[in-house]
């Protein structure tokens, strides 16, 4: 895949979000996750009694399929809104690519699922924060704010350099 980037160099390794954001990321999702949940819960008890509350699955069982359908949740949420979940959208953060463009439909397929995998939530420990699931699905979660100011140090230093050059053009002109 070729960079489409127009900006002269981004260094995305820079603008990678911190483990407070990603934390605070985790934590606003997976509560949104549970609000929603439970609202289905009740919409499904409405219409179907007794199919939510005499419910007996095992809970290893239940911690699965929970698993899995918080990465389908997150997946279409993300693939909706450009790697933006509603953690990211409060922390001003976003997954990319390793180009820094929209992750894939593959690529938030894959990093969705492997939220799933054991101790996938430990390997998000260390700085920097690399999660399997950025790691495996070649994605990042950036700072937004972080890479606009990383955009504007290139366009200011390219406007530079082009000035420089103008004034050496006409000082050559004059000589």
């Amino acid at each position: 895949m070729e960079q489409t980037n127009t900006y002269e160099e981004i260094d995305l390794e820079y603008c990678r979000a911190g483990s407070g954001k990603r934390l605070a990321n985790y934590i606003i999702d997976l509560v949104a996750f549970y609000i929603m949940m439970f609202f289905v819960a009740i919409l499904i008890e409405i219409a179907w009694p007794g199919s939510v509350s005499e419910n007996n699955i095992d809970g290893i069982v239940d911690r699965i399929l929970t698993m899995c359908l918080y990465a389908v949740v997150m997946f279409i949420i993300e693939a909706a809104f450009q790697g933006k979940s509603l953690g990211k959208l409060i922390t001003g953060t976003r997954a990319v690519n390793i180009y820094g463009e929209a992750p894939t439909f593959t690529q938030l397929l894959q990093r969705n699922f492997i939220r799933a995998v054991p101790f996938n939530a430990f390997s998000a420990l260390g700085s920097p924060c690399t999660p399997w699931h950025d790691k495996w699905s070649d994605t990042y979660v950036i700072d937004e704010k972080v890479l606009e100011l990383q955009k504007r140090k290139d366009v200011f230093f390219s406007e530079l350099s082009n000035k420089e050059e103008l004034a050496e053009q006409q000082v050559d002109q004059t000589s």
